[in-house]
């Protein structure tokens, strides 16, 4: 008995300490962007980082930290990756979760692991190779390395996440549901539709909001298939760069303790805050539904 009681606490200081570690970790790395920030904030300001239309350290007439352009571009590629992902996804995840055949199932579903397996560069090389000659071809481009390559391959990657755990959500509903719905003369997609779906909406909020994080924070494809152009674009046919972009390109050539340098952590530590916020919103969803669902 002491022995299960001792096993019992040690499950649990380990789980406790895993929590610990993460809050930790997490608190880390925001102090190490904050610490290599502050200088930047103190010569340059936070106001300009955000509100200049144009980011060039090395101008003639002085340097300029403007992420606004970055921003724009990071923002139109994720919506627009959400925009063709989600409904897909959700709709592939209904389709596997209620309608499909146990064979479609066993082959349906390796296939989106294997999807989640695939190398952001070998995604990124699709759609250098592919995509864009078929983008410049369609609308009449010089080339397809735009806002809209990024966005179909952002939605790519982020439809494994979507359908998993949609279809864990749909699963999840009791059979009751389906029973009671079928039973009142519904048809099988409308007790998918008005039934099954709007149960489950907490879990596909989920799968939206990680979705989202799959997507805002992806650095090789975006780096590789968008243009890299640091103007501010005005439709999804225009180049951009994203913030990850910015970073990985000029973290390992701009010189150590400059204000560039400090820059790129400012960069960082506001894509760390649009990421924190996209969690506690989903967090703040997710449990405003369950308590609905009580």
């Amino acid at each position: 008995m002491n022995y299960r009681r001792f096993k019992e606490r040690a499950i649990a200081l380990y789980f406790a300490g895993n929590g610990v570690a993460v809050i930790i970790f997490l608190l880390a790395i925001l102090a190490l962007l904050w610490q290599n920030s502050w200088p930047f904030f103190k010569e340059v300001g936070p106001l300009k980082l955000l509100t200049d239309h144009q980011w060039n350290p090395t101008s003639y007439f002085g340097p300029i930290f403007g992420i606004r352009p970055m921003l724009v571009s990071t923002l139109m590629v994720t919506g627009g990756a959400l925009a063709l992902a989600f409904p897909l996804g959700v709709a592939c995840a209904a389709y596997l979760g209620k309608m499909a055949f146990s064979w479609e199932r066993e082959i349906l579903k390796p296939i989106v692991e294997i999807l989640a397996g695939i190398p952001s560069v070998v995604i990124g090389f699709f759609g250098l190779v592919v995509l864009n000659p078929i983008i410049a071809r369609v609308f009449n481009l010089s080339n397809g390395l735009n806002i809209l390559n990024g966005s179909i391959l952002l939605a790519i990657m982020a439809l494994p996440t979507i359908i998993s755990l949609t279809e864990d959500a749909i699963t999840a509903i009791p059979r009751s549901f389906e029973d009671a719905s079928l039973a009142l003369g519904a048809t099988s997609w409308q007790t998918l539709w008005r039934v099954i779906l709007p149960a489950a909406k907490s879990g596909i909020a989920a799968a939206f909001m990680l979705g989202m994080g799959r997507a805002i924070g992806e650095t090789m494809t975006v780096l590789m298939v968008m243009g890299n152009v640091l103007s501010l674009p005005s439709s999804f046919l225009d180049p951009g760069m994203t913030m990850t972009a910015v970073i990985a390109i000029e973290l390992g050539e701009v010189p150590f303790n400059t204000t560039h340098y400090y820059a790129l952590f400012a960069v960082g530590l506001v894509l760390f805050i649009m990421t924190f916020l996209v969690n506690l919103t989903s967090d703040i969803i997710l449990n405003r539904f369950q308590g609905v669902e009580k």
